[in-house]
């Protein structure tokens, strides 16, 4: 969603480079552009107006500090002003000090309420471990109530609803009789979906207003799709006024419409973003943290979010004994086996664009990773499917002959075969090297991990610059040749160091599995 008004502030940033001071004319010249970036992406014309006031008068102020450059100075003060603007401070739900904690969904419809109650409910019953249940209070809409009992099975959430909907029921009676429910089976949440509106609708919003009347919810969600842009900003008002709401949840924002209404919400309304939905699936749903999303705004990343996903992803255990295998023997005990469960494990934390996206400096190959086919990995899988438990154990084994079968069982041609065997003793060396503490093949500067042994003796080697005897054939000697040591501010060799940020290149593995050239 985010992606032009990214490169519109890249592109903003990247004429500061090379300065060695800020002039008035460069804050004036870079202010404009970052106007021109966020009225593109549809950001309310008053938040852009005090954004900028508020950069510009930083930016020219005694902040400003000797030890950074023009460019990283002026891209610290954007990221503290979008943090601000996108709500400052993480909120976090609040709960019922006497359960059951209500929590009461509003908004347009077409929005995403009701696929959205069963995102909060999983992410409610998983991660907070409460007891949730959804109540189909939505009786207008033709099979609201069906479709909140199919996303409440998807989620393993009860849920309650009395009447069936489809213009039939009384939703304000559905929502007292809810709350008796939950008091009576000791459910520790009530999530209450409710009608959506087409605009403004008086009999509508009071419909909503009685529903609050009639459960006190500890907190009002009003839901927005994240691709309306400024009318968001609109309709929020307009239900402010009308029914009040305590935070904002963003839905579809996964499309790519230009964002403009994350950016103003928060700002004009001066209620916080706390959620945000970003795909079809149930586990499509993340707490909205506004430091992480400028970061992802500003192509820097967002390491933290890729941690937590890590964490929920991957079994300790496992791990535990993954990094055992690589450090002893060389690597040789980690098998096939172990690089196709590792692969699987990254796959559960979601989509590797996604994942990818959220590295930084993934901005500089974008159109790489919008071309790369998730298929690969099934192929990938395919292959090792069809390999033999001996072939697994031992990739040293697996001949022409074993090739060509291989390669017929999986369907691919012998050269994807030949490729991935390849590939994995690459990945094997690197791993193993890396968990025995020795440094990343073929990255000076790059000693052994901390605490994880080894390190002083590759500092050693990598200050005495000693390298090994090349093959006697040129051409190959020319391919061994060890990278030139990255300069200040330079990418290591193994990322496309060497070039410089604007030069930047991906490593040849991940070229070829992102479809590169």
């Amino acid at each position: 969603m985010f992606d032009t008004l990214s490169d519109r502030l890249s592109a903003a940033f990247k004429n500061l480079r090379g300065k060695g001071k800020l002039t008035d004319a460069d804050i004036d010249a870079t202010a404009r552009e970052i106007r021109i970036a966020l009225l593109e992406a549809d950001v309310a014309l008053p938040v852009v107006k005090d954004f900028i006031a508020a950069v510009k008068e930083r930016a020219s102020g005694a902040e400003v500090r000797g030890g950074l450059n023009p460019a990283q100075q002026v891209i610290k003060i954007v990221n503290e002003e979008l943090v601000t603007i996108l709500g400052g401070q993480t909120r976090e739900l609040r709960m019922a000090k006497r359960p059951p904690t209500v929590i009461m969904l509003a908004g347009l419809q077409g929005a995403g309420k009701t696929t959205l109650a069963g995102k909060l409910a999983k992410w409610l019953k998983e991660s907070k471990h409460q007891t949730p249940m959804l109540v189909a209070a939505d009786l207008q809409r033709p099979n609201a109530v069906t479709q909140l009992q199919v996303v409440g099975d998807r989620a393993g959430v009860p849920v309650f609803a009395p009447e069936p909907g489809n213009g039939v029921g009384d939703p304000v009676q559905v929502a007292r009789q809810a709350m008796d429910e939950a008091r009576t089976k000791q459910y520790s949440v009530v999530i209450v979906d409710t009608a959506g509106r087409l605009g403004v609708d008086e009999e509508l919003m009071k419909q909503a207003a009685d529903i609050r009347d009639a459960v006190t919810p500890d907190e009002i969600l009003f839901v927005v799709d994240a691709m309306i842009g400024q009318d968001a900003v609109t309709t929020a008002q307009a239900f402010l006024d009308g029914v009040g709401f305590d935070g904002v949840v963003l839905s579809k924002l996964d499309g790519d419409a230009r964002g403009g209404a994350a950016l103003s919400i928060a700002q004009v309304t001066g209620r916080q973003v706390m959620f945000a939905s970003n795909g079809e699936k149930l586990e499509d749903f993340d707490v909205f943290h506004p430091d992480r999303m400028a970061s992802r705004i500003l192509g820097m990343g967002d390491v933290m979010s890729l941690i937590e996903q890590a964490e929920k992803s991957f079994d300790a255990e496992e791990a535990a004994k993954t990094a055992a295998k690589l450090q002893k023997r060389g690597g040789k005990d980690f098998t096939l086996d172990d690089f196709l469960a590792q692969m699987q494990s990254v796959r559960k934390m979601g989509p590797l664009t996604k994942i990818f996206g959220m590295l930084p400096g993934a901005a500089q190959f974008k159109d790489q990773l919008e071309n790369f086919d998730e298929r690969e990995i099934d192929r990938i899988e395919a292959v090792i499917h069809s390999m033999t438990p001996a072939e697994r154990n031992d990739p040293n084994i697996i001949n022409g002959s074993r090739r060509a079968r291989i390669a017929k069982g999986s369907g691919t041609e012998v050269a994807t075969v030949s490729g991935l065997v390849e590939r994995f003793f690459e990945a094997r060396k690197m791993m193993s090297a890396m968990a025995s503490g020795k440094g990343m093949p073929g990255m000076p500067g790059m000693p052994g991990m901390p605490g994880m042994g080894g390190g002083k003796k590759a500092k050693q080697q990598a200050k005495k610059g000693k390298a090994k005897r090349g093959s006697g054939n040129p051409a190959k000697r020319a391919n061994q040749a060890e990278p030139a040591a990255p300069q200040p501010g330079q990418l290591p060799a193994a990322f496309g160091g060497g070039a410089g940020a604007d030069g930047f290149e991906l490593p040849d593995e991940l070229k070829n599995m992102l479809g590169g050239k």
